[in-house]
């Protein structure tokens, strides 16, 4: 059921949590510090995916960071709150030219979902009039500016992901011809591919190699960030105990993000988000104690509860 929904594509309308400009002579080496991607290597007019850690190598935000120039970026964040993400970066500027300006409470975006989904989904393919002008000709990983904002798509695994931004007018935004989704569709979608979202199934309590979000959202090769001796650390020596798993069941009520796991009569780890899919049943996020949980054995609820909940491989 989830390969036919990781085909789908849709759309749907959003208020980002996130919408910062960031300028000044110093703007790019001092983001560099702060972020886990390597943005120096970050082409201008290209798009980097990766994290903000605390201090100890734990999720703290992410983010998508738009390189203009090595003075002029922008961050959007679907979960990581402007006024948030402008407090802690001004923490750090100390003698940085380094200007931060705040347009979360009059951004307004569009996200398109699918757009490496097969059948001709594809900027290089007849894409007929479900995706806007603005995001057809461009490639993963790149944007280009669109009235009061930006145009842009995601690379890798968020490759199918494409968003308008504008700080003009909600109506100044495009309006795809294809579906229009709603919360719950758009969910579906994201779990289907795996994309696990900042905060709600990977925060401060985890790091990101526990989401899976090592392998795209960390640069290791770059310089210091905060956070990074951890980071590196659990990479030479593999030290995650608990990792993030898609899971399903025939389950009703609707079970509840933080509702604990079972396996044996043992606790093995909680869901984090859930969502019906659409057939009577959920599909979700669950982070699991991978020393604790067999694989080939289905999750309870409760203690003694019946296994009608299962890891999707």
């Amino acid at each position: 059921m989830l390969r036919k929904i990781a085909e789908k594509h849709g759309w749907r309308r959003f208020r980002p949590a996130a919408w910062v400009q960031v300028t000044g002579e110093d703007a790019l080496v001092f983001l560099q510090g702060q972020f886990t991607q390597d943005l120096v290597a970050t082409p201008d007019g290209g798009v980097a995916y990766g994290l903000w850690l605390t201090p100890k190598g734990r999720v703290w935000g992410d983010s998508f960071v738009l390189k203009a120039s090595p003075t002029h970026l922008w961050v959007l964040s679907e979960g990581l709150k402007g006024a948030t993400l402008r407090e802690r970066l001004e923490a750090y500027i100390v003698a940085d030219d380094v200007i931060l300006d705040d347009a979360s409470d009059r951004a307004h975006a569009l996200v398109c979902a699918g757009l490496d989904a097969p059948g001709g989904k594809t900027p290089d393919a007849t894409r007929g009039d479900d995706v806007p002008p603005l995001l057809a000709p461009l490639e993963p990983g790149r944007w280009h500016a669109a009235g009061d904002g930006v145009a842009f798509r995601g690379s890798g695994t968020r490759a199918g992901l494409g968003y308008v931004v504008t700080t003009g007018p909600e109506e100044a935004l495009p309006t795809p011809s294809g579906v229009e989704w709603t919360g719950d569709e758009a969910l579906r979608w994201r779990i289907a591919r795996s994309l696990v979202r900042v905060p709600d199934d990977v925060g401060p309590g985890e790091f990101p190699n526990e989401g899976g979000l090592d392998t795209e959202a960390i640069s290791y090769t770059k310089g210091c960030y905060l956070g990074q001796e951890t980071v590196a650390r659990l990479k030479a020596f593999a030290q995650i105990r608990r990792g993030i798993r898609r899971v399903e069941g025939a389950v009703a009520p609707l079970p509840a993000p933080g509702s604990p796991l079972f396996q044996n009569g043992k606790r093995v780890g909680e869901l984090r988000t859930t969502v019906g899919d659409g057939e009577g049943g959920m599909v979700g996020f669950a982070l699991l104690t991978l020393a604790a949980w067999e694989p080939t054995a289905g999750l309870s609820l409760t203690e003694q509860g019946p296994a009608h909940v299962r890891v999707i491989p």
